[in-house]
């Protein structure tokens, strides 16, 4: 007797079906959904100035997403992103109001990044710590050490000498405001970067499976610090949209729980947590509908405290979906990274 192993027509339309359900599609129809609602319900969400502010904060809580989104598809995490963005920035503030050159203090400041990413992923590509770990450690290394010895501030001012720079953060190109415009610059060049550069397929590979990558020749220890770096740099240029933007930068923000923001973004929207599967445009609907969200809940008065339940249970659930749409497999497990 003969057993047809192969599937139905009919099994694989649905599994189909179940995985189109699964990907950005469904997160951006409901994304739509709570903005028709909202709009409908709540005064004023629909107002030009709200919206603007929606669009800028979510460009911002993007970017970071973006840079998160590398690691994670290289089968890795950075939780440092809210710690690197904000000290950083804040040195380069403190520079420029001291009488660093703009250009000098920008140098720095960027170096300063790197030196993380690169410090990062040697513990995790080398040292073999789990990222989850290694960067935790981190975000706690890069605020002390910054307190210590760069900038000892809660605040951070843009100096009126450099009050030009506002124009970066809080200006406007063809009535677009420039973070939206920067968002969409950065997610264009990753999004080619990924698709279509032997870097980009490196980090794919990586992700899917580490082991077959090595034996195919990717150098996947230099490719974690090459991560890391590329994180650390783009949340440096998050850092200084939003410093220009508000004109300063609250240090403190590294206590908050805007790295939870972060990675529900990446994982609501559709990047997978074992790594090598996932985009941009991932990242690009999990910010709509979470910028949408907290944007309507803000209108509605829910309280902080409400609203970061909230997001964990999302977190939580979309963690979950994941785990269940995409099993952790063994060298995943092996690796514990996540």
């Amino acid at each position: 007797m003969t057993i047809d192993t192969k599937p139905s027509a009919s099994s694989s339309t649905s599994r189909s079906f179940a995985t189109n359900l699964s990907q950005e599609r469904i997160v951006l129809g409901i994304a739509i959904f709570l903005f028709v609602v909202f709009g409908i319900t709540l005064p004023g969400f629909l107002d030009p100035q709200n919206i603007i502010s929606l669009i800028q904060s979510v460009s911002i809580l993007g970017i970071l997403g973006i840079g998160m989104a590398i690691t994670i598809i290289g089968r890795n995490i950075d939780l440092t992103v809210i710690s690197v963005m904000a000290m950083s920035t804040a040195w380069v503030l403190y520079m420029i109001g001291n009488g660093t050159p703009v250009l000098t203090a920008l140098l720095l400041g960027y170096l300063f990044v790197v030196a993380v990413g690169i410090i990062i992923g040697l513990l995790v590509a080398y040292a073999e710590i789990p990222a989850i770990f290694a960067t935790l450690a981190m975000i706690t290394a890069v605020y002390g050490f910054s307190r210590v010895a760069l900038v000892d501030l809660d605040l951070a001012f843009l100096p009126e000498s450099a009050s030009w720079m506002r124009g970066f953060g809080g200006g406007y190109v063809l009535g677009i405001p420039v973070p939206v415009l920067a968002f969409a610059g950065v997610a264009l060049i990753v999004h080619l970067f990924l698709k279509y550069t032997k870097l980009g397929t490196f980090v794919r590979m990586g992700g899917d499976n580490p082991l077959r990558a090595r034996i195919a020749g990717v150098p996947t220890r230099p490719m974690i610090v090459f991560q890391y770096v590329l994180s650390a740099s783009i949340a440096f240029f998050a850092g200084l949209l939003l410093a220009t933007l508000v004109a300063t930068m609250n240090t403190r923000i590294v206590n908050s729980t805007m790295v939870y923001d972060v990675i529900l973004v990446v994982v609501l929207g559709g990047v997978v947590l074992s790594g090598g599967r996932g985009g941009v445009t991932n990242v690009i609907v999990g910010t709509i509908l979470i910028g949408i969200l907290l944007n309507g809940m803000t209108i509605m008065n829910v309280s902080y405290s409400i609203q970061n339940l909230i997001k964990g249970v999302m977190l939580l659930t979309a963690i979950v979906v994941d785990t269940y749409l995409n099993p952790r497999d063994e060298q995943t497990s092996q690796q514990g990274d996540i």
